[in-house]
């Protein structure tokens, strides 16, 4: 994972910091923010799946994740690019409600706290960011786990940002 971040980096970018400085640009926030070693993995690859699949990347991402985290940021990362639909899609036609159809469930307002304040607000090239090493130890942490454990996956239960 950490080796396709970096490959990502050498990709072409239609906005003003690379995808790699905006991974690591939302995986700093998060981290400010409080959020756990979940969370700020699932920020970090979010966007793992744009070099192979840019139109279903976070499908992709969600899927490599599943596995790992906890069911809450799976689904965030699965989501979020119907959530940041309300971001963009002025500009390329489309429902800019369509995180609507997921109000009732209970990580919706997780999802729309990770791309308010982590994913969208880390476009900008005067956010502060830390190198890739930073977060290695996390990265690794997670891909370590066994795979599907249910402790790990919690299955239902929200956790919150602030304990």
């Amino acid at each position: 994972m950490l080796k396709a971040l970096v490959k990502l980096d050498e990709s072409l970018s239609v906005y003003q910091v690379t995808r790699l400085e905006h991974f690591l640009r939302s995986a700093i926030r998060a981290w400010k923010d409080g959020a756990d070693t979940d969370r700020i993995v699932s920020v970090l690859l979010h966007n793992i799946g744009d070099l192979h699949a840019p139109y279903i990347h976070h499908k992709y991402a969600a899927s490599i994740l599943r596995p790992f985290l906890r069911e809450q940021c799976s689904w965030v990362v699965e989501k979020h690019g119907d959530f940041q639909m309300l971001y963009y899609v002025n500009h390329a036609g489309g429902n800019p409600d369509k995180s609507l159809a997921y109000k009732e469930n209970p990580y919706f307002e997780d999802c729309a706290t990770f791309c308010a304040c982590w994913d969208q607000a880390s476009f900008d090239p005067a956010n502060a960011s830390q190198p890739l090493e930073f977060f290695q130890d996390m990265v690794r942490e997670v891909f370590a786990r066994s795979p599907y454990d249910p402790e790990v996956l919690r299955a239902g239960k929200r956790q919150p940002l602030s304990a």
